[in-house]
């Protein structure tokens, strides 16, 4: 693992990164971590949720924390990473982002700069699929993620694979969240968890590449990604109000 550059700001940052059967991306992820340009993560958590290839072995190659979550599906993962995770700021990534190089600067200083900030969530762009589509699609995704989840809930939603909150708000809540429920989104989930009085903002310095993969697939599994969605709008019906 590349030498951690000294931490100058006031926050410190644990990076969750969950993971099943993705070891090169996992790869390239950790790359992209361990190259940061100013301030480095204080810890690096992947957890694996009993992946079959070497992404285990990856992770312990780069130097990073390695946990293991047994219970199948995203929630669980992430969640085992939040439990474990040592400092003040989660910062969350999927294993097929590329956070840009002042990923980790950007996060201290939105926090650094703003004490009441409970939760922030970036800007991204696509990794894959045609070029002239990877900024404005992933704009367009974002943009709509955002104004759908904002008028269900009536607030900012954290967006999974790129954000940043605090760890104190994850312990307060983290024993209410679904964890293994396989038909929710884990970020919406977190986000209505944190309710109306912790506030979420979008940061666009915060960048990272994330993959279109979930979008180009065959029309059954975008036609889940969308039940997903609306499965975890309802599930908080009550904390919608």
């Amino acid at each position: 693992m590349a030498q951690l550059k000294r931490r100058t700001t006031g926050v410190s940052v644990s990076v969750v990164i969950p993971v099943k059967d993705n070891a090169e991306h996992l790869r390239r992820c950790l790359q992209a971590l361990t190259s940061q340009r100013i301030i480095a993560a204080d810890e690096i958590i992947v957890v694996d949720n009993g992946s079959i290839d070497h992404s285990a072995s990856v992770a312990l190659s780069m130097g990073v924390r390695l946990v293991f979550e047994d219970i199948p599906g995203i929630g669980a993962a992430a969640s085992a990473g939040y439990d474990a995770a040592q400092f003040d700021i989660i910062a969350r990534l999927d294993a097929d982002s590329v956070p840009d190089a002042d990923w980790i600067e950007n996060i201290h200083a939105a926090f650094d700069h703003d004490p009441m900030l409970v939760g922030v969530t970036g800007a991204a762009h696509f990794l894959d699929g045609p070029r002239m589509f990877r900024r404005l699609g992933a704009s367009l995704y974002l943009t709509l993620y955002y104004l759908l989840v904002g008028v269900f809930f009536a607030r900012t939603p954290l967006f999974e694979s790129n954000c940043a909150f605090r760890r104190e708000d994850w312990r307060e809540v983290r024993d209410r969240v679904h964890r293994t429920d396989p038909m929710m989104h884990d970020d919406v989930d977190l986000s209505s968890h944190f309710g109306p009085n912790r506030r979420i903002t979008i940061d666009r310095a915060v960048r990272a590449g994330i993959s279109s993969r979930p979008f180009s697939g065959p029309p059954r599994d975008i036609a889940l990604l969308w039940r997903r969605g609306f499965d975890s709008r309802f599930a908080h019906d009550s904390l919608a109000r």
